[in-house]
């Protein structure tokens, strides 16, 4: 496990970030060109080595409900590489039309019953389906996940 002086550091080489001391020693690092509501890269760095990343829409990183990842036992190059995602994520508007370049998005979403719906990207528009069948169409990506929250479903890495 990385200190926290250690896991500082690879934090403050991204010149693009911001630190902020926090309460209780801890430190924020913040993206001010975000295009997003969202600012804190790293958030809550602690003394004792733990810390979040924000890997909102990230794949292959399971975030809690701030779509945060929790970084305590993240190696050098782990931290290095969500960081960069991070701010890459947050460099784009997420009400922008993406072009096609953009990397295809699928999730799936399962509620305690078992049942199960895809969000899928689909020409600029999250599209929400129950198999086969479209349950609904959002413009954002933020919309869609809300309606499926809302409904009681939870999203599955």
């Amino acid at each position: 496990m990385l200190t926290f002086e250690e896991k500082l550091a690879i934090a403050a080489s991204f010149p693009e970030l911001e630190q902020k001391k926090v309460s209780l020693g801890r430190v924020n690092f913040q993206y001010p060109e975000s295009k997003t509501d969202k600012k804190n890269v790293l958030y809550h760095l602690h003394p004792n080595g733990n810390g979040f990343v924000y890997a909102e829409g990230i794949s292959g990183y399971r975030v809690d409900q701030k779509g945060m990842v929790n970084i305590r036992d993240f190696s050098e190059e782990d931290l290095r590489t969500l960081i960069q995602k991070s701010i890459e994520r947050l460099s784009v508007d997420p009400n922008e039309g993406t072009t096609a370049e953009s990397e295809e998005i699928e999730e799936i979403w399962r509620n305690e019953e078992g049942h199960t719906l895809t969000i899928i990207l689909e020409e600029d528009m999250w599209n929400v389906y129950a198999g086969i069948y479209l349950d609904g169409t959002f413009p954002s990506y933020n919309e869609a996940k809300s309606y499926l929250m809302e409904e009681g479903f939870t999203k599955q890495n």
